[in-house]
């Protein structure tokens, strides 16, 4: 029995290659094939691949927000995604929403296959060389969940004002405390998440996914 594949990327030479690739032998049958986020997501629904090779920049939805969709409404596929990023953030996140496999667009057909049949049989596929990058980034972000948990509720409100750019004063006035009170939350906070200013929290605080920009 051959294994069905459906490939998203807005590419139709990217995609022509994947399936001549692919099909070579005869066991990956492409069966169906999506331009953009939005048609990958529809014709999923309705064919049901075993695997999806998803493409991260695609129109309408990137590639990370149709996993992340996929996921939500729990959809029985494994998704590989197939991406010329070698950026470590756009593994990290996918990772966390949960995907099964992720490769540069310069693998070969027996790299493609591994990922496949790996993630056929429950396992999960990242390309060997960016799996060092990957454990490093996640002890780091292990390491600040630690130090986001020890906040106390206030302090954890404080340093996402902080990181949305308010004063002091407009912190206080926010949260109806003395600016006294601000002066402390911000210096336990500092020392909670290892930081030595406003602005350093800031960027603790966005990396974090605490604010959004």
């Amino acid at each position: 029995m051959s294994v069905k594949v459906m490939i998203s990327d807005d590419h139709v030479l990217i995609r022509e290659g994947i399936k001549q690739l692919l099909e070579f032998d005869g066991d990956i049958e492409i069966i169906a094939e999506a331009n953009d986020g939005l048609e990958c997501l529809s014709v999923l629904r309705h064919v049901l691949p075993d695997v999806l090779f998803l493409d991260i920049n695609m129109p309408h939805k990137n590639g990370i927000e149709v996993l992340q969709q996929i996921r939500n409404e729990n959809i029985p596929v494994k998704v590989l995604i197939l991406t010329v990023h070698n950026e470590i953030d756009y593994l990290v996140r996918a990772v966390e929403i949960g995907v099964d496999g992720y490769l540069l667009k310069n693998s070969g057909s027996a790299e493609l296959k591994k990922a496949i049949y790996s993630v056929i049989n429950g396992e999960s596929y990242i390309q060997p060389d960016l799996i060092p990058e990957l454990n490093a980034r996640l002890v780091t972000r292990n390491d600040n969940r630690e130090k986001i948990d020890a906040l106390t509720r206030r302090e954890l409100e404080v340093l996402i004002l902080v990181a949305s750019g308010m004063f002091n004063k407009e912190i206080a006035e926010e949260m109806k405390i003395s600016e006294r009170t601000v002066k402390n939350h911000i210096s336990s906070i500092f020392k909670k998440i290892d930081v030595a200013d406003r602005t350093q929290a800031a960027v603790f605080a966005i990396k974090n996914n605490l604010v959004e920009i």
